[in-house]
């Protein structure tokens, strides 16, 4: 049986000569276009045969049982922190563990919680909810009223990012008979007050985007059909989305509706009684919080307003009432902001120096601004996890490759404390991270930051895996092992990589914010390959260095790292031994066909648009397999119940290279929407298929 499931991923040398080598065309031609009916018998008959090849190979091993054992203690163990949300006195989170494997929604005082004593009022029991109605809920989320009890609860079917929305009264932890409802959509909802909610959703034909995306935004009062919601903006099908968001600080608000015509643009209107009116910021502009009467806005552009010129990557404030702008917070050489929170008298603002975490405080001063930097750990990264306009202390995490995670309280006067910290899952007294460059095509230098034992790099080449991503202002940070999957840097990496021998890389290419915009826009569109050549550079000067050799040299990466994936497979096959693809793109000249790849055509570029399809062209990976080259035995992984990338791109890739005779390792989830998986034990089963498949692809023991 074994045998027969194996051959599938190979076709015999008889069938080969036969029919030959079944490869899309750049006439949009494919001859395996049947693989994206999602739920379609055939195609999930295939899914099934290569899940079943790869897993009774890999399980084989008798590693295999080891490994997911020791992902799955980290991932469930208790010693996690419980962060979240601050919100009226309270401090929120969401809680997974071996017993309750969907999680708790809960609530903690917030006294005890920072004096280390919480004591957790459960709100929500989603396995509870999930038994009893025969759903396989995950949770999504929840946004609940000011001064309210009422909140709208998130669950999504699978995991998909479609959910349906509930009103629950945390008061009684109960949902609201007849209270606000919605069914299964790709909805964003606010709650501006206890009867009122402020809604974008699926309200019928001609409601959604091209990107699936709601195309109306309206104020749904309680007791009223949702579809009969009076609309107050409406977008273009060509839009990405259409939305709001309610601010506040202490008595100022605002309700914003928001029209986004790409990826990276956006219109803003202030809702009030009559039309909203248009805000006259930049397209590239993220607002970022409320200050008074002052919006906070990070510019992803520079801004001529005024007479004067307002600097890309600079936080400013602008005044509702006037107009006016000033200066919040400029960043220098080699810095970008991450993330801003408002408190009582201050703004926090999570920053990057030189991809290194920091946490600056800016408080007005007469007619501008002044900014401390807060004492906190070097070298890692910061995340603010709980601030409110109530207070003016704030919690923030730290962590880096070899220190777990950290929590830290910054009282008014910047004064910090240890609140919480997690055990080490692995001793990393052996262990270094060194900060590096490398020099790309065009001269640029691109940072890395590389993981390993000090022996390991005294003693010569060793496995080596190369994590990137590259793409939609994501930065790639330093993080810890525990506390989640962390699928996006490779969640094995301390204890089950690096403290076995192997090297870890993370790649801060371009297309990400590790620099700020600018080393976003660096790589947008025509410029795509320069993130690859960033990525490819940093191979060649692993193996320069003798970190590494390609006989020993892995990459990963998942969702656009998926695409870089596949540009790894399809340009340079001779750098490197072993790729994991994660959730991936790998069709470009039909992606923006399928599920919500339309909304990306402002990153990538559009298909139907000559100049740009010119590009996508010579990076499509599935339209870039060559019969006459060899490659590396690729792992695919994706989620049938993705509704963000569209499952049909693994299948279509893993059909070709089967058609060409390939051999790959494929295992796509039933579950668990775009991050893959659905619950730990999910998590923990994908973890161990990575782990071993590079271990016995680079040769580490």
């Amino acid at each position: 049986m074994l045998l027969t499931l194996l051959a599938l991923h190979t076709p015999t040398l008889a069938q080969e000569e036969a029919t030959g080598p079944a490869l899309p065309g750049l006439d949009g031609s494919d001859p395996h276009l049947w693989l994206e009916d999602v739920l379609g018998e055939e195609p999930l008959a295939k899914v099934r045969a290569w899940n079943e090849a790869t897993l009774a190979e890999m399980q084989a091993d008798p590693r295999f049982d080891a490994m997911k054992a020791r992902a799955l203690e980290v991932l469930s163990s208790d010693a996690r922190l419980a962060t979240g949300p601050w919100r009226g006195g309270f401090q929120y989170n969401f809680w997974q563990d071996p017993e309750h494997v969907r999680g708790l929604w809960r609530r903690a005082p917030l006294p005890g919680y920072l004096a280390g004593e919480p004591v957790w009022e459960v709100l929500l029991d989603v396995d509870a909810l999930a038994e009893k109605e025969g759903e396989n809920w995950i949770w999504h989320g929840a946004t609940c009223a000011p001064a309210s009890d009422r909140c709208l609860v998130e669950l999504s079917r699978g995991g998909k990012d479609a959910s349906v929305v509930r009103e629950l009264d945390t008061s009684t932890h109960a949902f609201v008979e007849g209270g606000f409802t919605l069914p299964e959509a790709k909805s964003e909802v606010r709650m501006l007050d206890e009867d009122t909610v402020l809604l974008a959703t699926d309200f019928g034909e001609g409601s959604l985007t091209e990107s699936g995306y709601p195309m109306k935004v309206g104020v749904w009062k309680r007791g009223t059909p949702y579809g009969s919601t009076p609309i107050a903006l409406t977008g273009q099908p060509s839009d990405v989305a259409v939305g709001g968001v309610d601010l506040h600080h202490r008595k100022s608000r605002v309700t914003l509706l928001t029209r986004s015509p790409s990826f990276f643009e956006s219109e803003l209107y202030v809702l009030g009684d009559g039309e909203p009116a248009r805000l006259p910021l930049p397209p590239r502009a993220w607002v970022s919080g409320l200050f008074g009467r002052e919006l906070l806005v990070i510019l992803q552009q520079p801004w001529e307003y005024r007479g004067s010129t307002w600097k890309q990557g600079a936080l400013v404030a602008y005044d509702l009432d006037s107009g006016a702008v000033r200066d919040v917070l400029v960043p220098g050489e080699g810095e970008s902001i991450e993330g801003v929170e408002v408190g009582k008298k201050s703004i926090f603002v999570q920053m990057l120096a030189n991809v290194r975490g920091e946490l600056r405080r800016v408080r007005p001063k007469g007619k501008g601004f002044v900014t401390t930097t807060v004492a906190l750990p070097e070298n890692g990264q910061v995340a603010i996890v709980g601030a409110s306009d109530d207070r003016d202390d704030v919690l923030v995490t730290f962590e880096s490759l070899t220190r777990p995670v950290t929590l830290f309280h910054v009282d008014a006067k910047d004064r910090t404390s240890e609140v919480a910290s997690l055990p080490a899952s692995f001793d990393a007294s052996d262990v270094v991270v060194e900060q590096r460059f490398a020099t790309s095509s065009d001269g640029t230098k691109v940072p890395y930051f590389l993981m390993a034992r000090k022996d390991v790099l005294g003693a010569g080449p060793a496995p080596t895996i190369q994590y990137g991503y590259g793409g939609f202002l994501s930065a790639i940070l330093p993080t810890y092992y525990s506390d989640s999957a962390r699928p996006q840097q490779g969640a094995f990496a301390g204890p089950l990589w690096v403290k076995d021998g192997g090297v870890l890389v993370l790649s801060n290419i371009r297309g990400g914010s590790e620099y700020g915009p600018a080393w976003h826009e660096a790589a947008l569109k025509a410029n795509r390959q320069r993130a690859y050549d960033d990525f490819f550079a940093i191979g060649e000067q692993l193996v320069a260095d003798g970190v590494t050799t390609p006989a020993q040299l892995g990459a990963i990466g998942r969702s656009n790292g998926g695409l870089l994936m596949g540009v790894v497979m399809t340009q340079r096959p001779d750098l490197y031994r072993a790729i994991d693809c994660g959730v991936p793109l790998l069709d470009m000249l039909r992606f923006d066909k399928l599920l919500a790849g339309a909304s990306w055509t402002g990153e990538y570029g559009d298909p139907d648009d000559p100049e740009e399809r010119k590009t996508l062209e010579a990076i499509s990976p599935y339209h870039n397999l060559d019969p006459e080259k060899t490659y590396p035995r690729v792992l695919f992984y994706t989620s049938t119940r993705d509704d963000r990338v569209h499952p049909g791109h693994a299948r279509k890739m893993a059909a070709a290279l089967e058609s060409m005779g390939v051999p790959f390792y494929y295992w796509e989830n039933i579950e668990g929407g775009h991050g893959g998986v659905a619950n730990q034990e999910q998590a923990a089963l994908r973890i161990a298929l990575e782990l071993l498949y590079m271990k016995r692809e680079l040769g580490l023991d």
